[in-house]
């Protein structure tokens, strides 16, 4: 692998390339699971479980697209097309420019297509390749390689750097209707895939979905507030603020990663000497952080508009121990770590330090998933 920026790598192997996906293909077919297990103990209700998956899945599916993209990557194709490049020091996911470039490919995936040789026709082409010439068709393999990329970009339902708020109804039909609004992104300050989840109470005169002025503003809105660096309380005071007649009740993020491998990542901490010291099997070689914040209204209180008018705003509720709701803007916070039995192993052995707190996601061979504190 050859460095390209301080913090990002690029992988210029075909072998590596390939173990890196596998290995996240893996890991993101582990966390319906986890989710399914914090749905069991209560932490999530079922339709917050099918909401996460969605975008799990979407992740899945954009990981499964960069890897057809890079089939081929370090081979002599004929043709430049660079390298998977990916944050070997903070995030262990693929840089957002990935996702970026994705972006732009998926508007002109059709007509790509168009202009290709069918995924049939490419392999006769390779099999009288083989057979007439007996040479390995590498330019044939590039080029079915990158059919089948364009192909996963034209299914759709992928994740992008945005994907902007959907509402799933939750209670209520006439003047305060309920909702659940998701969305996610791809934050390029640190490389990882955010999800958001907020509670909404309505009380307009047209369900949110269906109002054509307050629905595009709404999700333009939480996308340009979706930033790392931006506490649930800012978030959820501007949005309340913003907006007269919806009342944001919870607001919750999730930050999937980062993602530490001994043979990919190169990020410091104890976690990377428990990889080390697990020296395990290609396939288990991985641990996956976990964190979820969330910010609850604990009160309304009312507010005058104007001379003849009032509205509600929310009160949040921030973490009441040591000052701590300050500092996070959260209610609470909760770190977690998902990692096969070998590493869990040296890492209950040595019990670094810090991770006394975070909660452990143990997945077994079969894919059952158990859950310690």
């Amino acid at each position: 692998m050859a460095e390209a920026a301080s913090d990002h790598v690029g992988i210029t192997d075909t072998w590596a390339s390939r173990r890196y996906f596998r290995k996240f293909e893996r890991i993101t077919g582990h966390l319906p699971r986890v989710a399914a297990v914090m749905e069991a103990e209560g932490t999530f209700a079922s339709h917050e479980t099918q909401i996460i998956a969605r975008h799990v899945s979407a992740l899945t599916y954009s990981f499964r697209a960069l890897s057809m993209k890079y089939l081929l990557a370090g081979r002599d194709t004929g043709r430049f097309f660079g390298s998977l490049t990916i944050d070997d020091h903070e995030s262990g996911f693929p840089a957002a420019q990935e996702l970026l470039v994705m972006a732009n490919d998926a508007h002109q995936a059709e007509r790509h297509l168009r202009d290709m040789p069918s995924a049939d026709e490419l392999k006769k082409q390779m099999l009288s390749k083989i057979i007439r010439d007996t040479e390995i068709p590498t330019k044939l393999q590039f080029a079915l390689s990158q059919r089948l990329y364009y192909q996963e970009l034209l299914r759709g339902s992928l994740f992008w750097p945005r994907n902007d708020p959907e509402a799933h109804w939750l209670a209520g039909f006439d003047d305060r209707r309920r909702y659940l609004l998701h969305w996610s992104v791809y934050d390029s300050q640190i490389n990882l895939p955010v999800i958001y989840l907020m509670e909404v109470e309505d009380t307009g005169r047209t369900a949110l979905p269906k109002d054509e002025r307050r629905w595009p503003e709404a999700q333009a809105h939480l996308i340009a507030q979706s930033l790392g660096g931006l506490k649930l309380l800012t978030i959820a005071r501007g949005f309340d603020e913003d907006f007269d007649d919806l009342h944001p009740k919870r607001l919750r993020r999730f930050h999937i990663g980062p993602m530490y491998s001994h043979a990919f990542t190169r990020q410091t901490g104890p976690i990377r000497d428990v990889l080390a010291d697990a020296a395990a099997p290609e396939g288990e070689d991985w641990a996956l952080a976990w964190t979820q914040e969330d910010l609850h209204s604990e009160r309304v209180k009312t507010e005058r508009a104007g001379w003849f008018s009032s509205v509600e705003r929310e009160v949040f509720a921030l973490d009441p121990f040591s000052g701590r709701g300050a500092d996070t803007g959260a209610t609470t916070m909760e770190r977690a770590i998902i990692l096969p039995t070998r590493p869990y192993q040296v890492l209950a052995e040595n019990q670094p330090a810090g991770f006394s707190s975070v909660r452990k996601f143990v997945v077994a061979g079969d894919g059952k998933v158990l859950s310690y504190r």
